[in-house]
């Protein structure tokens, strides 16, 4: 499984847990985590998913 597929599967699993459970908006956390720390691990799959290096 490539890491595109994986990172689709993760953000539509995040999405679904995110409608059954509307009061603990899990995606919303997420891209704050993302915004205000700036995770190495979320640039590298930025890169490899778009093919930039």
């Amino acid at each position: 499984m490539t890491r595109k597929i994986q990172l689709l599967f993760w953000v539509i699993v995040l999405g679904i847990v995110d409608a059954v459970i509307p009061f603990f908006p899990i995606l919303a956390l997420a891209l704050i985590y993302v915004l205000l720390e700036k995770p190495p691990w979320f640039l590298r799959s930025v890169r490899e998913v778009y093919g930039l290096n």
